[in-house]
């Protein structure tokens, strides 16, 4: 079901919106609309522009938030607090956590620095020699740096012996050999380049270590550790204040959050141009319970104004959707919002799809056994995880129970138990003309029968309401393909069962006639709504085009029809499944291997219960959806209660 909509125009003193909106809008749901647009009629109106003001301290409650222990987050408080007491707080915790912040960064620079540097000369560590030494050479050039094993095999073979140079090498990995060589001032440069030309990549090591590498390395080290304390008690101090002012802190950041989306309202709001007097408009729509009881809490208020306007004439918008179906249905609404909500004047089809569904579900997949498990593992998960799909398993799961019943069939076990109507494999029906057919065939096509004759009233009670005569009267789904279908299922009904077949001329008038307007729709269609050109203009293309629309129309009744032997087909085959687990595990021999059982009922549940879950929704979306359902609704989404 859909519930009824109210569209309200609220209006009151400019500088009045924002109590308005806490004290009223925030109780309600309301799907606001844009003033201007809905108002275009009404002169002097102008938008409401405003700089939200709780905009940058609520982003520092965001952040601040961000950095409560975790488990706390997401909690709320029940402390109130004014918007202007909620931004002191803000502030107040917001110096002291930046004063501790802006410490903490300048830790952690330091202590990258300190990383940096012991990454520097940890290579080195193999050289046994005071660093600060070496780097105040004051007539050897020194240089650290690294080169691949290829080229410093080639160096050590080739060009080491015939240069003036001590090398050093301090450690090496799969890829590199790290070393340090020293040189003559004098001759530094053609030294340099010759290394250059060994692809030797230099390391600048700053006057900054202590001892060997080695003991630099170690001093560094317990500098970062004594640092990194440092910075850990920063952050526990953090925690700390944040966590004695948690109730205050989520106190403030829920009224700033609350006043800042009220503010936010002004983007859909109208102002009156007046200098003086000036006042806001806003303008949405509200369920009817809704809109009473906010009439009835105004009444005593001589600031607000409130206008309901109940002629969909005067209204730019159309009414949003707002579902309201039984408990038990609401699940399956999950399939209507996949396939697209009802518009406002529209047919609901949640109800539809949940009865049906489930029903086919239960037809095509019935056992005791495995349905109980569906009833009762879906209805456990919804109830601890609220997943929809859960809660439509479940109801799925009640049907295959009942159809487990009525087929005789527990965990593929048909000894077990009486079968209250028929066993799908076993039971035939002699037909005229046909022959000995299944008879949960025959079942499954009836019943799609019913439901495609079920559709077309709906189709014609959506059209009715959308004031769309060719759909209504002339259309496949309208009246004359209700009754072209309903006499096709007539005939064949009288046929089957004996009974005599109406004379040729009633035939002619229950098939023919129906046919006939099918073919004129669209100059029937222009016939009542009254315009100028009845007949198209190219009568040959029109009646051509006529004929094979009309062909394929005969065509889809048919297969339309006949996909409904989907549902008994499958009824069979989940027999014959079982039937092959029950032959595995050796019941027909007298043992019976319960693993084999218990794993083939495992598989099949699974399996067939997934392709018979999707089966059953093509058939709805394709067969019943597809001849009166629109989808082409809006959701309600409303501003102000928090569901």
């Amino acid at each position: 079901m859909i519930e009824k909509m109210k569209f309200l125009s609220i209006t009151g003193p400019k500088e009045d919106i924002d109590r308005v909106i806490d004290t009223y809008l925030s109780r309600y749901e309301i799907h606001l609309e844009n003033a201007l647009s809905e108002l275009k009629t009404v002169q002097d109106l102008r938008p409401y522009v405003e700089t939200n003001p709780y905009k940058d301290i609520l982003q520092r409650a965001f952040e601040l938030v961000e950095l409560l222990p975790p488990g706390e987050i997401f909690q709320t408080s029940q402390k109130k607090l004014s918007v202007a007491q909620a931004a002191d707080i803000i502030e107040e915790i917001g110096k002291e956590a930046e004063e501790r912040k802006a410490r903490e960064e300048e830790l952690v620079s330091k202590r990258d620095s300190l990383k940096e540097s012991v990454e520097r000369i940890l290579p080195f560590t193999g050289l046994n020699y005071d660093l600060s030494s070496i780097l105040h050479f004051k007539y050897i050039k020194f240089r650290f740096g690294r080169i691949t094993h290829e080229y410093y095999e080639k160096f050590e073979n080739y060009v080491y012996d015939t240069i003036d140079t001590v090398l050093y090498k301090c450690k090496e990995d799969e890829q590199y050999v790290w070393l340090v060589y020293f040189v003559p001032e004098t001759i530094s440069n053609r030294i340099d380049a010759i290394y250059a030309s060994m692809h030797f990549e230099r390391i600048d090591v700053p006057d900054e270590y202590k001892g060997t590498p080695y003991e630099a390395s170690q001093s560094l080290e317990e500098s970062m550790k004594a640092v990194q304390t440092e910075i850990n008690d920063i952050r526990k101090q953090l925690s700390v204040l944040l966590e004695t002012r948690r109730e205050d802190l989520l106190a403030a950041k829920d009224r700033l959050e609350t006043f800042s989306t009220n503010f936010n309202v002004r983007k859909l709001a109208a102002c009156t141009k007046q200098s003086r007097n000036t006042f806001y408009i806003l303008c949405g729509w509200m369920s009817q319970r809704d809109a009473d009881a906010f009439q009835k809490d105004i009444s005593d208020d001589e600031k607000t104004f409130c206008i309901v306007e109940d002629d969909q004439e005067n209204i730019m918008s159309n009414p949003p959707t707002k579902l309201l179906n039984p408990g038990i249905f609401k699940p399956f609404e999950m399939f209507i919002r996949m396939y697209g909500l009802p518009a406002y004047n529209e047919i609901d089809p949640t109800i539809l799809i949940g009865l049906t569904y489930s029903f086919l579900f239960g037809f095509m997949f019935g056992d005791v056994g495995q349905g109980l498990c569906l009833l009762f593992g879906g209805l456990l998960l919804y109830r601890y995880k609220k997943i929809s799909l859960a809660a439509i398993l479940s109801c799925c799961g009640f049907f295959s129970t009942i159809f487990g019943f009525l087929f005789g069939s527990i965990f593929g076990f048909e000894d077990v138990i009486h079968a209250v109507w028929l066993r799908p494999m076993k039971h035939m029906t002699e037909l005229p003309f046909i022959g000995r057919l299944n008879t949960v065939f025959i079942v499954a096509v009836s019943l799609g029968m019913g439901i495609i004759l079920l559709t077309m009233i709906l189709n014609m009670v959506n059209s009715f309401r959308f004031r769309d005569p060719e759909r209504t009267f002339f259309d496949t789904n309208g009246l004359a393909g209700f009754i072209f279908y309903a006499s096709l299922v007539l005939t064949i009904v009288l046929y089957m069962t004996g009974n005599p077949i109406p004379a040729a001329t009633l035939l002619v008038l229950m098939f023919g006639v129906p046919l006939l307007i099918m073919f004129f729709k669209e100059p029937l269609t222009n016939l009542v709504e009254r315009k100028a050109r009845i007949m198209p203009k190219e009568k040959g293309m029109f009646v051509v085009q006529g004929f094979f629309e009309l062909f394929e129309v005969l065509l889809s009744y048919f297969s339309n029809t006949l996909s409904f032997v989907r549902v008994g087909a499958f009824a069979v085959s989940h027999a014959a499944m079982m039937e092959v687990v029950l032959m595995l595990s050796g019941h027909e021999t007298g043992t019976v291997n319960w693993l084999v059982v218990v794993l083939g009922n495992l598989f099949v549940c699974g399996m067939e219960g997934l392709i018979v879950g999707i089966q059953v929704l093509r058939l709805e979306y394709y067969e019943l959806f597809s001849r009166f359902y629109r989808g082409t609704g809006r959701a309600f989404k409303p501003y102000g209660k928090k569901l």
